[in-house]
């Protein structure tokens, strides 16, 4: 009778824990795109991140949940408040001149993103998308990641490495702009 007790107040604190994680990537997500400040934004992106992470432990994905802290709170935004930090604040309003391209574009991938999640979760309730796993044993180990990427993958993996490092110098050369014109 007590295991039954300490596995319901398991599962009460798990769901406790969900819900706040939930809450705080919700939160921290409309605060990444309300916010007018970019550096405020990026800060908000580290706890949306980081409510990622927990949402992947619970999901017993303690792998993901490291590489999420670590890659992407850890190096990704971190190169983000660089170079929010180094170009400084815009001057001009981002709606000036009303709707552009940009726009039009930026709500047809977001309708296109809704559809693509309402199909998934009308497949899923219907019972047409499989539930088998085609993976092995070592399906999601870090050894099977590390051969994807290093091995199967590489090419693609050292691209976006390149193209990273290209983003931070297209950062630096902008703020040196930047700080050339404002002086």
């Amino acid at each position: 009778m007590s295991a039954l007790v300490v596995a319901s107040a398991g599962n009460v604190l798990v769901w406790i824990v969900w819900v706040v994680a939930a809450f705080a990537c919700l939160g921290s997500g409309i605060a990444v795109v309300t916010f007018s400040n970019p550096f405020f934004s990026a800060l908000a992106l580290i706890g949306n991140l980081g409510s990622l992470a927990v949402m992947y432990l619970l999901l017993s994905a303690e792998f993901v949940a490291a590489a999420q802290v670590l890659v992407y709170a850890g190096a990704v935004v971190v190169m983000f408040l660089f170079v929010i930090a180094y170009v400084g604040p815009r001057k001009e309003t981002p709606w000036s001149g009303g709707p552009s391209w940009q726009t039009f574009c930026a709500v047809a991938a977001a309708g296109a993103l809704l559809v693509e999640i309402v199909v998934a979760v009308g497949m899923q309730a219907s019972g047409s998308l499989s539930h088998e796993s085609s993976g092995g044993t070592a399906f999601g180990t870090p050894a099977w990641i590390g051969r994807v990427f290093l091995v199967d993958h590489l090419l693609a993996f050292e691209i976006t490495s390149v193209v990273l490092l290209i983003a931070a110098v297209g950062g630096v050369i902008l703020g040196s702009h930047t700080r050339r014109a404002t002086a």
